[in-house]
């Protein structure tokens, strides 16, 4: 990998082009030439925080085959710059690429906490586990300036309702006094997203997410304060991480998780364009062998929208990758189990304090 042909610090390395838009955006030659002739930046490659204001915050989710019924999302676009982020598609409804944008142009909903709250409220709302989140990471580096997944776990604490968290970052143990107030009562459970023990992998698939070790002793610590935690190995990558799973699991249970989930990388949209684009630049070698296992995982399309088949994929590589998540949960997790999160107390606080009669 050429370290002056890349953007320094971003998963993709382009923005591609917006499907919603009738026009497009290129950088010429003649451009670039002028601006290293008057040496000038042609890119910044700044982030940019956007204040946005919906009606709503929490989202039902109808796929039957994402494991939750209910989601929120504080921020659009997330600035750890996964390459394989699923989410970056979502980023072209809110008028930005999802390439370089998505890392680039976060947005923020400082509402959330209210808007939360408004929802608890209702007498309509039946109390199911709320996912934090499903779409962008909720403890992603914006959420070290504007505290609002903290603001969240508070309204879901004071109405005693159940929240599921999503994250590869291990500035959710800053909150453990809240996760260590809801686990008390059965209303958290946490998915840490654990893609590599390789740091070199790590640095290059997930550029702006914490380190292994950190993620590793955030397991650690969230266990040892009863706080039920998942390891995600997702996406498993064929050729990449795929030779990773069965040491995965063991460092997960070594530190304390519960169980382990999986999906095998799909890349639907745009994104087949920014990780094809990535691996040539940064693994040139073996980008074609990628392409095509992922293609043979998924009928032969690096884009598989298929319920039920679309998260674990077909044919013998994937076949090996389930077998081997299989055989790591038999081995590392046989005698451990989950616990189910608690829907019973929200009733008795739906105005925030216990009601006597």
């Amino acid at each position: 990998m050429n370290p002056k042909s890349t953007i320094k610090g971003r998963g993709a390395q382009l923005n591609v082009h917006n499907r919603f838009f009738q026009l497009s955006h290129e950088m010429r030659d003649d451009f670039l030439e002028f601006c290293q002739k008057e040496d000038e930046q042609v890119d910044k490659n700044k982030t940019l925080y956007l204040p946005v204001f919906p009606k709503t915050i929490v989202n039902k989710v109808e796929s039957p085959d994402v494991g939750m019924q209910y989601s929120m999302n504080s921020y659009q676009g997330c600035e750890h710059g996964c390459i394989y982020c699923y989410a970056r598609n979502t980023h072209e409804y809110w008028g930005y690429s999802a390439g370089l944008d998505f890392e680039r142009r976060i947005l923020v909903k400082k509402d959330s906490p209210k808007l939360l709250e408004a929802l608890l409220k209702k007498k309509s709302w039946k109390a199911h586990p709320i996912v934090m989140s499903g779409n962008t990471d909720c403890y992603q580096p914006a959420e070290k300036e504007f505290e609002i997944t903290r603001q969240c776990l508070e309204v879901f604490l004071k109405y005693k309702h159940p929240v599921s968290i999503i994250t590869k970052n291990a500035l959710i143990l800053r909150d453990l006094d809240l996760l260590e107030a809801l686990t008390k009562d059965s209303l958290i459970s946490v998915n840490i997203s654990i893609t590599s023990l390789s740091e070199n992998t790590r640095r290059i698939l997930e550029p702006r997410t914490a380190s292994i070790k950190k993620r590793l002793e955030t397991v650690k610590v969230l266990s040892e304060n009863k706080i039920p935690v998942n390891v995600m190995l997702a996406p498993i990558i064929p050729s990449i991480n795929s030779h990773e799973i069965l040491p995965l699991a063991k460092a997960a249970s070594d530190n304390g998780a519960l169980s382990i989930g999986h999906t095998i990388v799909r890349l639907n949209g745009a994104i087949g364009e920014i990780f094809s684009d990535w691996i040539k630049k940064t693994m040139p070698d073996r980008a074609d062998k990628v392409l095509h296992q992922i293609e043979s995982c998924h009928g032969g399309t690096l884009n598989d929208s298929r319920y039920k088949t679309r998260m674990n994929g077909e044919g013998k590589i994937a076949e090996q990758i389930n077998n081997l998540v299989k055989l790591g949960r038999l081995k590392y997790f046989k005698d451990k189990r989950k616990p189910k999160l608690n829907t019973e107390l929200h009733e008795q606080f739906k105005d925030g304090q216990l009601k006597l009669f």
